[in-house]
């Protein structure tokens, strides 16, 4: 019987530290602090029905097991999903390393210099790729933050547009469909009217605020959308457009061409897939929104010896000062995953990123034009990454949907004559010939493999981007992996997290997860799948998901758990919504005063605005 040391090992107290708590507070045992602390009305009366824990090796073996239920495949689906190389130095230098994955909210600047550092960087990387002179240290993903661009126009409105209740938003029919079921939740409490259509039939009137269009949209389509924004100006619409932060290595920036927001996610910087996430969102605006724009935003100050002090310098006051008027309730957000993805720009710098976009357009260009041989369609005339090809009529969509199978490939299957395919830096010239001989076995014509001769893009005229970014010292100094290292030590120095000491503030945002508990984050049977892949690829992450649901109802009594939310703040949102349909259902829809005490968590407040409700 191998020993069952987790619990003495995580929880760090021994029986004599445990003898000095009791005798210290005057109670003999755990269960008599119990019941002489938790009312008998409410104390559980009956054993959990849940299994006894491992210890650490069983854990570890069983893991392994549930992730061997995973498939990994290649997937082209895209829709903001893309496989990724995540370099080794920041695998182990930041994602397995607990100086940084166990750090505290930077609240006590004093003692996170090195995080607050990392975030700028981070905003760094958002303001010069997007053009726009404003980001945040990160939001919760793209889903969420193009939610937040459309709260913030809606709650910068004018007074005379209050007055007149403007509340129409108009959302680009090609944004990620998920992306719009976020939207259409989020608008629905606050009574904003959603009008779905295409950008080309987008008309300014005067009952709307603003707008959101995808760059490059859903099925990879590089649209212009300086016509629609100066439209939409003219008449005092403000504009956000959802961009590919990948792609802005070569497109024009979107600041350019008047947005007045840009949202997105860094997944492509390097963060695995993960089956959806978690994923750093980004969030840049004009200066017109400082003091609306949601999260935090790192900000360089100077200390009382006059050297450089880096400090969380804005986060929109109505969080915490007017609670009843909170507009977001965005605090931390992912701050792991920003970190990592700002020292991805930082380790490759402006040309190793922008051969990154190169190669993939490159990888995107060849195929296409291998396809046209085949009598395939490509409906993008002009493109980045994806391709979105009508098949000729021979084709037979469910046998080539088997033969991808068979070769262990995804693509999206739009309809029964539409496919699309999304290449991304993972993508090598053996992949796109694999690719080709499938669609070679099923429209049974001869195997001809791609040209990666001719350098090329698809990019509309004028829309090659020409103006530098990651000009920074720190974009272009740390390009070997010693040098990155060590200048991630020397951040990690400057840092206060639980590998040195206990952070003197408690916060959701602790992470007291045990060593073994965090290596499954690092392996690609977690991390390599994608979101939207057949259900039988995704065994294990079901096995986990339904387990963990059978074990939670059983501790909290409830009938069942949404394992949607990803963070504390998105969970007070979630159960809010779920009060206030379950009043609609009651006829009871009146009800919409939240009380909540003044002591309680700035996000709470936000929450309940968010929800509709009356503070």
């Amino acid at each position: 019987m191998i020993t069952n040391n987790f619990l003495e090992r995580h929880n760090g107290l021994q029986e004599k530290d445990l003898r000095k708590v009791f005798d210290t507070i005057g109670v003999a045992s755990v269960e008599a602090l119990i019941n002489e602390t938790v009312p008998e009305t409410i104390r559980m009366n009956r054993p959990l029905n849940v299994p006894d824990g491992m210890n650490e090796f069983e854990y570890q073996m069983h893991i392994k097991e549930i992730a061997g239920k995973n498939k990994i495949y290649k997937s082209y689906i895209g829709l903001g999903y893309y496989n990724t190389i995540l370099p080794g130095v920041i695998q182990r230098n930041i994602l397995e390393n607990p100086g940084w994955y166990t750090s505290y909210t930077p609240y006590q600047a004093e003692i996170s210099q090195g995080r607050l550092e990392a975030l700028l960087n981070y905003q760094t990387m958002i303001i010069d790729l997007t053009g726009l002179p404003i980001a945040n240290a990160s939001l919760l993903d793209e889903a969420t933050a193009a939610a937040e661009a459309m709260l913030m126009f809606y709650n910068a409105r004018s007074r005379d547009a209050q007055k007149k209740g403007v509340n129409r938003f108009f959302v680009s029919s090609t944004l990620f469909p998920h992306t719009i079921d976020v939207l259409m939740t989020r608008a629905e409490p606050l009574g904003i009217e959603i009008k779905i259509g295409h950008p080309d039939t987008f008309t300014a009137d005067d009952m709307t605020f603003g707008a959101m269009v995808q760059y490059t949209d859903e099925k990879g389509l590089i649209g212009d959308y300086a016509d629609m924004i100066q439209k939409a100006h003219t008449a005092n619409i403000k504009v956000a457009v959802a961009a590919d932060l990948m792609a802005l290595a070569l497109l024009k920036e979107p600041g350019l061409f008047g947005a007045d927001a840009v949202v997105g996610s860094t997944q492509r910087f390097g963060l695995p897939m993960g089956f959806g996430g978690p994923h750093a969102g980004f969030f840049a605006c004009t200066e017109e929104f400082k003091r609306n724009i949601p999260g935090r935003i790192i900000g360089i100050s100077v200390d009382k010896n006059g050297n450089r002090a880096l400090r969380m310098a804005l986060q929109t006051r109505e969080q915490h000062i007017k609670r009843d008027k909170a507009t977001s309730n965005i605090c931390t957000a992912q701050a792991l995953l920003a970190i990592m993805s700002g020292m991805y720009a930082v380790y490759h710098g402006p040309e190793g990123i922008k051969k990154i976009a190169e190669d993939i357009t490159q990888m995107a260009v060849s195929l296409s034009d291998a396809l046209l041989k085949y009598g395939c369609k490509q409906l993008n005339d002009h493109f980045f990454d994806t391709l979105h090809i009508e098949l000729p009529p021979q084709a037979d969509i469910i046998q080539l949907r088997h033969k991808a199978l068979d070769a262990g490939i995804n693509f999206r299957y739009i309809d029964g004559n539409h496919i699309g395919i999304s290449v991304d830096e993972t993508t090598s010239q053996a992949d796109i010939n694999k690719i080709i001989e499938i669609f070679s076995a099923v429209l049974q014509i001869p195997y001809q493999p791609a040209d990666f001769s001719k350098k090329a893009h698809r990019f509309p005229a004028g829309f090659e981007r020409n103006t530098p970014y990651l000009q920074h010292e720190v974009f272009n100094t740390y390009h070997s992996e010693t040098a990155m290292m060590r200048y991630l030590k020397e951040l990690e120095i400057k840092d206060l997290a639980l590998n040195r000491s206990m952070i003197p503030l408690g916060s959701c945002t602790m992470k007291l997860n045990a060593a073994t508990e965090m290596f499954a984050l690092s392996w690609p049977e977690f991390g390599n799948i994608h979101p939207f892949v057949p259900i039988d690829q995704v065994g294990g992450y079901l096995y986990i998901i339904e387990e963990l649901n059978k074990y939670l109802c059983d501790i909290t009594g409830f009938a069942a758990m949404s394992f949607q939310p990803n963070s504390g703040a998105a969970g007070e949102y979630a159960g809010l919504m779920v009060i206030r349909e379950y009043l609609k259902t009651q006829g009871q829809q009146h009800r919409n005063i939240a009380l909540i005490p003044a002591s309680a968590h700035g996000t709470n407040p936000a929450s309940a605005v968010m929800a509709g409700m009356k503070v």
